[in-house]
C-alpha cells in the first residue's frame, strides 16, 4: 500500500528550505538593492529577458502576410519557448546550491528599487511639477506630459500597489512553489506581458497569450498582496476601509489582478485612485477606487510606502512560519 507520508515530509522540508532562502533574499534585496556599478558592466537578467522577447517581436510579429490568428499562434509559441528556456535555466542553476539561489532571487526581487523609484516621485514633487512628471514617467506607461500634482501622486501610488505584487510577492510565491524554474518562468512571462501584452494594433494578437498567461500567474499573488496591504492598514486603524474598498472596487479594473491591491491601498490611505487616464492620444475611462477619499499628494505617496513596507514585513513573517517547518 502506498504511504504518502514520506513524500509529504519531503515536500514540507523543500518548502521550508525555499522559505529560508527567500527570507535571506528579501533581506539582501533591501540591503543592496540594484547596484548601478554592477549593472553598468553586465546586463541585468530582466534586460536579457527583454532582449529575447524583443527578438521574437521583431522577427515573428509581422503584420504583412499574416492573419491575426497566425500572429496569435506565433506569440503563444514564443512565450512557451521562452518559458521552457527559463525553466531549463532555473533547473540548471538549482544545482548551484542555496547561496546561488539567494543571490539570483535577490536580483529578481524589486522591493528596494520599487521603494526608491516611488520615493523619487515624492521628492520630485517638492521641486515642481515638471521634475515630478519626469520622475513618474520612469515608472508608468501612461502619458505624463500634462499630469497635475494629484495625478502624479495617484500614478506613483497605483504603481507601488500593483508592483509590490508583480515585483515582490509574485516572484517570491512562484519561487516557493517551484524553486528557481518557477521564478524564471514567472519573470519571463511578466516581462513579456509588460512588453507585448498591449491592446494595440501591433500587439493585440501577438501578445494575447503573454497577457493571459500573466493574468493566470498573478491571480493568487495580487489578492494576497491586497490582503497584506489590508493587514498593514489595520496596524494604522484603516483595516476595515481598506478591505471594504478592496472588495467593492478591486474587480473594477481593466486588469483582473491589478485592481485588488490598488483598491486596498485607496482605502488604506483614504484617498481615491484609478479613474480616467491618458495613454497617448486615448483617454481610458475607468472607475474611481474609494471615490469618497481625498486627493492624493506627496505625503500620501510616502504613507503608501510605509504601508508597502509593513505589508512586506507581514509577508516575511508568513515566510518565516513556513521556514520553521524544517
Amino acid at each position: 500500500m502506498f504511504d504518502p507520508l514520506p513524500l509529504l515530509l519531503l515536500s514540507a522540508s523543500a518548502l521550508a528550505i525555499r522559505a529560508a532562502i527567500l527570507l535571506a533574499a528579501l533581506a539582501l534585496d533591501w540591503l543592496v538593492g540594484e547596484p548601478d556599478l554592477l549593472w553598468r558592466h553586465i546586463p541585468h537578467p530582466v534586460v536579457v529577458m527583454g532582449r529575447a522577447i524583443s527578438w521574437f517581436d521583431r522577427h515573428w510579429n509581422r503584420r504583412r502576410g499574416l492573419t491575426g490568428r497566425q500572429r496569435r499562434w506565433r506569440g503563444g509559441i514564443a512565450v512557451i519557448l521562452l518559458a521552457l528556456a527559463g525553466a531549463g535555466l532555473g533547473i540548471a542553476l538549482s544545482f548551484g546550491g542555496a547561496i546561488v539561489a539567494v543571490v539570483i532571487l535577490a536580483v529578481m526581487l524589486a522591493a528596494r528599487s520599487l521603494d526608491e523609484h516611488i520615493r523619487a516621485v515624492a521628492d520630485a514633487l517638492a521641486d515642481g511639477v515638471e521634475p515630478a512628471r519626469r520622475a513618474v514617467g520612469m515608472i508608468v506607461g501612461r502619458d505624463t506630459s500634462e499630469l497635475s500634482d494629484a495625478e502624479i501622486a495617484r500614478a506613483a501610488i497605483e504603481t507601488g500597489a500593483e508592483n509590490v505584487s508583480d515585483g515582490v510577492i509574485a516572484p517570491a510565491l512562484w519561487f516557493l512553489a517551484a524553486g528557481l524554474p518557477g521564478l524564471f518562468v514567472y519573470k519571463l512571462v511578466n516581462t513579456a506581458d509588460s512588453m507585448i501584452g498591449y491592446r494595440n494594433a501591433r500587439h493585440l494578437a501577438f501578445g494575447c497569450v503573454a497577457a493571459r498567461f500573466d493574468d493566470v500567474l498573478n491571480i493568487v499573488p495580487a489578492r494576497l498582496s491586497a490582503l497584506l496591504i489590508c493587514g498593514a492598514a489595520a496596524l494604522r486603524g484603516r483595516g476595515i476601509p481598506a478591505c471594504r474598498s478592496m472588495l467593492v472596487d478591486g474587480r473594477h479594473h481593466a486588469s483582473p489582478n491589478a485592481g485588488w491591491p490598488e483598491a486596498a491601498m485607496a482605502g488604506a490611505l483614504d484617498i481615491w485612485l484609478a479613474g480616467p487616464r491618458r495613454y497617448g492620444n486615448r483617454v481610458r475611462q475607468a472607475r474611481k477606487f474609494h471615490e469618497t477619499g481625498a486627493e492624493a499628494d506627496a505625503a500620501a505617496i510616502l504613507r503608501s510606502l510605509r504601508i508597502l513596507i509593513a505589508a512586506q514585513i507581514l509577508f516575511a513573517m508568513l515566510v518565516l512560519a513556513l521556514a520553521s517547518l524544517a
